[in-house]
């Protein structure tokens, strides 16, 4: 069973980040399954810190990322804003080049809060982050 209040339009999500972080360092939807949302950051000179590998910001924010957008569809949008209230992230493995992938699962969707489960991978499926982002769920409209 769907999670989503409404289908996803990632294709306009897409073009709504364009003028953000989101856009500025790569970051693209590319999947929203049942209950997960799936996307993709490049590994280039905009995500990697001086040493030449993914910076772990980067992931973080890509975390987030995924974390805000699917819960902000999770929830009527008339009715209510999502806004992150906590992370926290693991970083497991480096990654120099390509693309890392992200996928968003719900742990907890509640009234007021929702947790998120966000795994980071390679493009071979490892392991790169895992990431938990708690977001806090407003009693106000959407600014999205």
């Amino acid at each position: 069973m769907a999670i989503w209040f409404k289908d996803i339009p990632l294709q306009a999500l897409n073009e709504k980040a364009l003028g953000c972080a989101n856009g500025n360092l790569g970051i693209e939807l590319i999947e929203a399954g049942d209950d997960y949302l799936r996307g993709r950051m490049p590994v280039d000179a905009r995500t990697r810190q001086p040493a030449g590998a993914l910076h772990g910001g980067a992931s973080v924010l890509f975390a987030e990322t995924l974390a805000s957008w699917a819960a902000a569809h999770v929830v009527d949008p008339e009715r209510f804003h999502c806004v992150g209230q906590e992370i926290n992230a693991n970083h497991v493995r480096a990654v120099v080049d390509g693309f890392v992938y992200g996928v968003a699962t719900p742990a907890h969707l509640g009234r007021n809060t929702h947790v998120w489960e966000v795994r980071i991978t390679n493009a071979e499926g490892k392991l790169v982050c895992i990431s938990r982002v708690t977001m806090a769920v407003l009693a106000t409209p959407n600014r999205y």
